[in-house]
């Protein structure tokens, strides 16, 4: 009896150790074959347009006729928009993912408040674009804006920041709060001193996801900032129509009448591509930083 049982259970063993070589050898293909895709969309993208850039396609004025224009205006708006988005955004996105982690009661409320986030956090952009062109151009009549393309692109990351905040903190194991309350520390000393320290790498993930989202958006800006600039490098005037590059991009490679259009979106989707990573790599110096 005892030497069935062991030839069974030793069956049993040799099925499970190839069952998790085969998955193991599955997740790696799968892996492998996203890499590879992403590698090869990258290397499309930055070569067709990386050799091209200069500093005075960087900084120089669009042309709508004549060729040799540069995306200067469209960059720095990209930039400005998505600074004050974020300014906005993120106080408001990391406070209500603190309160729903560490103050609000565990009630029914409370559960349809995270029910309402999640489901904010996966509607479509554009309709963030419309709610933010009826609330600017309708209601307040100002336009299309830097501003209305700021408050709809927060709104947008709003959920996002909110939901990744609350699962980072409630992430940290409890007995780092209780041996923070054993010492005398406050509930507020503790969530800042002790608990967001703890959390910090998955906020920090948190932010890098919405910044970068919020950077290569399209569809909100179009509908609230407009598809153009005011024709200046550097205008910080909030009432100025905010088109951004990813606009830029769709408008040259669709509408404009450059003889020079292809090359410019090319060129424009490298300078996306690389201000992205840039971005990305930028909001997680600090986690490197910790870890090392």
């Amino acid at each position: 009896m005892s030497e069935l049982t062991f030839k069974y259970s030793k069956r049993k063993q040799t099925k499970n150790i190839i069952l998790n070589k085969f998955f193991t050898i599955l997740l790696w293909t799968i892996v492998c074959l996203v890499l590879a895709v992403i590698g090869l969309l990258l290397f499309r993208i930055l070569s067709k347009g990386l050799s091209g850039i200069s500093l005075s396609f960087l900084i120089g004025l669009p042309s709508e006729i004549e060729s040799g224009g540069g995306i200067g205006p469209f960059l720095f708006n990209s930039l400005y928009v998505l600074i004050i988005a974020m300014v906005i955004s993120i106080p408001i996105g990391i406070g209500s993912g603190i309160y729903l982690a560490e103050y609000a009661p565990d009630n029914r409320l409370t559960e349809f408040i995270r029910t309402c986030v999640e489901g904010l956090a996966s509607v479509p952009s554009i309709v963030f674009g419309l709610f933010g062109y009826v609330l600017f151009v309708d209601v307040f009549q100002i336009g299309l804006t830097i501003i209305g393309a700021a408050v709809a692109l927060s709104l947008l990351n709003l959920p996002i920041l909110t939901r990744v905040t609350e699962e980072a903190i409630q992430a940290v194991p409890d007995e780092l709060r209780e041996a923070s309350y054993a010492l005398g520390a406050t509930k507020s000393a503790t969530i800042i001193k002790v608990v967001i320290p703890a959390a910090i790498s998955g906020i920090l993930t948190g932010i890098s996801l919405a910044s970068c989202r919020a950077f290569g958006e399209s569809a909100v800006i179009l509908l609230v900032g407009g598809t153009s600039s005011s024709g200046e490098m550097w205008d910080l005037n909030l009432f100025s129509q905010g088109g951004t590059l990813p606009v830029h991009l769709w408008y040259v490679q669709s509408e404009a009448l450059v003889e020079d259009a292809r090359e410019i979106a090319d060129k424009s989707a490298a300078v996306l591509v690389i201000m992205i990573l840039i971005l990305s790599s930028f909001i997680r110096i600090p986690i490197w930083l910790k870890n090392k």
